[in-house]
């Protein structure tokens, strides 16, 4: 994969993980400072905004990464990394979708849902980009191994007489 391209998807998935999680945990784990405030911290509608601002980055991100990468490692018959990939390619779908209805949708059932579906799936990508990455890093340090000990050891043959 190209550098630039590479560097969106991570950065941005990154940005939103991160904004995400901690959005999250102020609002499900903290109380909030007195029993009227509407947020639980001063800085969550902050962490949301970022989380709002980094999100569609990381859609475009994936779309950049579309054509030349997930759908051609998809349909090629090579196997490295493609359980990772594919399960952090299929929890998008979901995640981009229940992060877009969540704010949309007004009815307390259906914003639950769609907020645990939306975490849910956040995870999956997040842990499946992240045992994509380890894989391809791991496969890396293999195929580096492998030619090392193909290698010749000896004097370069080069079929010209020596001294």
């Amino acid at each position: 994969m190209k550098p630039f391209p590479k560097w969106l998807v991570l950065t941005s998935s990154l940005a939103a993980g991160l904004t995400g999680v901690v959005y999250w945990w102020m609002d499900h784990m903290m109380a909030p400072l007195d029993e009227w405030a509407v947020i639980n911290h001063p800085l969550q509608p902050w962490v949301l905004k970022a989380h709002i601002i980094s999100a569609p980055l990381l859609v475009f991100a994936v779309g950049l990464i579309t054509v030349d990468h997930i759908w051609k490692h998809f349909r090629s018959p090579a196997t490295r990394a493609r359980r990772s990939g594919a399960a952090a390619m299929w929890a998008v779908a979901p995640m981009v979708l229940s992060g877009y209805l969540v704010q949309a949708v007004t009815e307390l059932r259906w914003l639950t849902v769609l907020g645990w579906l939306h975490v849910i799936a956040g995870l999956l990508f997040t842990l499946g980009l992240t045992a994509h990455q380890l894989a391809v890093v791991r496969s890396r340090g293999d195929r580096r191994a492998i030619r090392r000990q193909e290698a010749p050891t000896g004097p370069l043959r080069t079929g010209v007489p020596g001294p």
